[in-house]
């Protein structure tokens, strides 16, 4: 698992007036709309020498300027970047050493890096590159200086589409298809590193499909030389394609390692498709909690293969308009085989807005096609939605039981009142954990709720023990257990053997 405090962004040269390295908000994406045509890639051998290569495509890769205002700091202290070496140094330094002019705004500035992606201007960069600058300026490999408007940003990708007004056609570069990339092919990137001007490293794809934050997160990880200042810049393959968005490092010290982060161009050629039409994004919602299935999870609700994204949660939303439940295994989505969370929640976002798609899932064993009319992510990201508790009007005597590594009780008014939940919240709620349960490994902690059991609802202690017995009687391994935790739920399946 990647340490996030290592996980350094390729940010802009220093802009002392920010007074501070961004952060790499390497958030992926898969969208509504149908992606631009994509130019197909293909792995090539080593070649003899990336000249030519460089010669092609350089023309097309630009040095991005930023500008903007900036107040100094309130207690005085010097602007030092985020994670610059003289960071340490400043730590104690304080405002008597501060001269009188270092009080006031200043107009600073930041280097990044772009490419073109059509003749009439279009630049397609990282969104961190360009936050929160006023001016935008666009420096050509021939020397040619344009100001750039800002068309669009989705931080959720840190992308962002420019447009300069140019005299001539200016020279572009195709996206690629990065699904056709291997691990072991030639790439090469080119950018605008520490300010230095254009330069060009070489490398392989070194891993795909790499995560670090995001929901949407599609990173192909490469050894290219990639470091600050090479933001936003292009990584291609051999035939000069765009496969891949510099966005990110992972490194202990800031400069590069030979473990590099650039978003896929199949999300980034999405994203730009978006943002040239409406200025934003716009991502299909289905509306769900959802988790993957493990083998335990799979083996406890009698299911042929780990596979599918499971349902724990059903807010108002789109889903619960068309009647999905919690504890429905989603196998296929508008024509899609779905193998896990990430498949769904990707599918999902490139799904069309208020249209209905049909969504096939298991429920009690048996194959249901349920058709959902998805609603838009961005919208639904505005509201906020109050996590649900099972209830139910049945008051009942609390007493303790140990089971499954587990002690429990049943849900009462001034336990509730307790746990601010409503007071007529019920469940089984677990007061101590055995150290070395299988509960235990798998996260189940005091003060979780036991809300279902076996997929059904357990209100008394009697509820979970019949559960448990039914799962024995069926040959089952586990129990698979509906837990909430400060109003999320998780799936777990605990074993009964």
């Amino acid at each position: 698992m990647l340490n996030r405090s290592s996980v350094l962004a390729i940010a802009p040269a220093p802009r002392k007036a920010r007074g501070r390295m961004m952060m790499a908000a390497a958030l992926g994406l898969s969208l509504a709309l149908s992606p631009m045509a994509l130019a197909p890639a293909f792995a090539r051998g080593a070649p003899e020498s990336f000249a030519d290569l460089a010669e092609q495509v350089s023309p097309a890769v630009v040095m991005i300027t930023t500008t903007a205002v900036v107040a100094a700091p309130t207690d005085g202290s010097p602007v030092v970047p985020k994670g610059s070496p003289f960071e340490e140094f400043f730590k104690d330094f304080g405002p008597d050493g501060q001269s009188p002019g270092q009080q006031e705004p200043q107009r600073e500035q930041a280097l990044g890096s772009g490419f073109v992606i059509s003749a009439d201007g279009y630049i397609v960069t990282n969104n961190h590159v360009i936050e929160g600058a006023d001016q935008i300026e666009v420096q050509t490999f021939d020397g040619k200086r344009l100001s750039a408007k800002l068309v669009g940003t989705d931080t959720k990708t840190d992308i962002a589409l420019l447009k300069v007004d140019a005299k001539e056609p200016l020279t572009f570069v195709p996206f690629g298809d990065s699904d056709h990339m291997r691990v072991g092919d030639w790439v090469m990137a080119v950018g605008n590193p520490l300010g230095q001007g254009f330069s060009v490293s070489a490398g392989i794809v070194s891993a795909r499909g790499r995560e670090l934050s995001g929901s949407y997160d599609d990173f192909l990880q490469t050894d290219a030389a990639i470091n600050k200042g090479n933001s936003g810049g292009p990584l291609f393959n051999t035939d000069g394609q765009v496969i891949g968005v510099n966005t990110a490092i992972l490194s202990p010290t800031g400069g590069s390692i030979g473990i590099g982060f650039s978003m896929a161009s199949n999300v980034v050629s999405k994203v730009v498709d978006q943002l040239k039409q409406y200025g934003e994004t716009r991502r299909g919602w289905l509306g769900v909690k959802i988790q993957d299935v493990t083998p335990d999870v799979a083996e406890a609700m009698g299911l042929a293969a780990d596979k599918g994204a499971l349902i724990t949660d059903v807010p108002d939303g789109p889903a619960k308009a068309a009647g999905l439940k919690a504890g429905d295994v989603i196998t296929t989505f508008n024509g899609h085989e779905i193998k896990d969370v990430r498949d769904l929640t990707r599918t999902v976002a490139d799904s069309p807005i208020g249209e209905e798609v049909p969504v096939i899932v298991l429920r009690d064993g048996k194959t249901q096609t349920v058709p959902v009319k998805l609603g838009r992510r961005e919208e639904a990201e505005a509201q906020v939605v109050p996590a649900k508790q099972d209830k139910s009007g049945n008051p009942v005597e609390p007493k303790s039981l140990e089971v499954l590594g587990l002690t429990l009780q049943p849900m009462n008014a001034e336990m509730a009142q307790q746990m601010n939940l409503p007071p007529d919240t019920q469940g089984l709620v677990v007061t101590h954990v055995d150290a070395a349960s299988d509960a235990a490994g798998k996260g189940v902690a005091p003060g979780d709720i036991v809300v279902e059991a076996g997929q059904r609802p357990v209100a008394r202690l009697k509820d979970l023990q019949d559960r448990i017995s039914e799962a024995k009687e069926a040959g089952r391994k586990s129990l698979l257990l509906l837990v909430r935790r400060d109003g999320d739920p998780r799936f777990v399946a605990l074993s009964i053997e």
